[in-house]
């Protein structure tokens, strides 16, 4: 019998989640099908629930109710307890709902396992403090670099965020603030803000451009970003977008949903090449 899966979301005609998810059960010799739902406003809960009674084994969640995901989830898995956003159900047979977060995790091997670069010892700069920071925060711990540092436009609001993490970074020097507290060399920049979303650059200091080994944009688009223009233009070593990570995050579910990890290179190669 096939499996059904499905992501939810409002828009959803832009989700890749069904092109990914296909081509890793096609790869992986899976029975299973994945569509998708677009999710109507006040109806999140009685769409997943129809879902979950017709058979339905998991679920993507994306824009605008990975909230919602949150308060719906019966358990939540530490990493999307964390990110206090869920984007992914497993939808189990006893009726009960599994919520996790997989960004964060996406966003790491991405970095770690395509690009080849290792956090471990490394300074890293961390721009935004909204979800998706929130979701990379604990991923990005488990590589044990030597400092993070949060730099939000809101000061206060990176500050607070290193202060709820603080116990979870251990011996991670983890602090916050504004664009204009940035000092120092860092080895990687993460942008998790919404500037490319507007076609912005974050306010980072012209001096830690240069000393970069990786510019990392959460966002991607068709065209590179403006961060991603940016730091090409200050020389950046290796610069990168967030399509790996969008195929990561999405080969983490899969693995949770089917108990194997696809092979994720063929499927960033070919959605570059779309």
């Amino acid at each position: 019998m096939t499996d059904r899966y499905a992501i939810i979301g409002n828009p959803i005609a832009q989700a890749k989640s069904p092109a990914l998810q296909t081509a890793f059960a096609k790869q992986c010799g899976q029975d299973m099908e994945y569509g998708a739902i677009l999710g109507l406003p006040g109806g999140f809960v009685d769409a997943v629930r129809a879902f979950h009674h017709s058979g339905g084994k998991g679920m993507n969640i994306t824009m605008p109710f990975k909230l919602e995901a949150f308060e719906l989830a019966d358990e939540l898995t530490p990493r999307g307890r964390a990110a206090g956003a869920i984007n992914m159900f497993t939808l189990r047979a006893d009726g009960s709902i599994l919520g996790d977060n997989t960004d964060g995790f996406g966003i790491v091997r991405d970095i770690t396992h395509n690009l080849g670069f290792k956090f471990a010892g490394r300074r890293v700069l961390v721009l935004g403090a909204g979800g998706a920071v929130r979701g990379a925060l604990l991923p990005l711990f488990d590589e044990a670099p030597a400092e993070v540092f949060i730099a939000n436009r809101t000061a206060a609001k990176a500050v607070d965020l290193a202060a709820e993490f603080s116990a979870q970074a251990g011996k991670i020097k983890l602090s916050g603030g504004g664009f204009a507290d940035i000092a120092g060399d860092f080895d990687i920049v993460i942008n998790g803000s919404a500037s490319s979303m507007s076609n912005d650059v974050p306010p980072i200091p012209a001096a830690v451009w240069s000393k970069l080994s990786l510019a990392y944009d959460m966002a991607y688009k068709k065209e590179p970003t403006a961060f991603v223009q940016a730091a090409r233009a200050a020389g950046v070593a290796q610069v990168a977008d967030g399509l790996g990570m969008v195929v990561e995050q999405g080969a983490e579910c899969f693995y949770l949903w089917r108990g194997i990890r696809p092979d994720t290179a063929p499927v960033i190669r070919a959605l570059r090449e779309a």
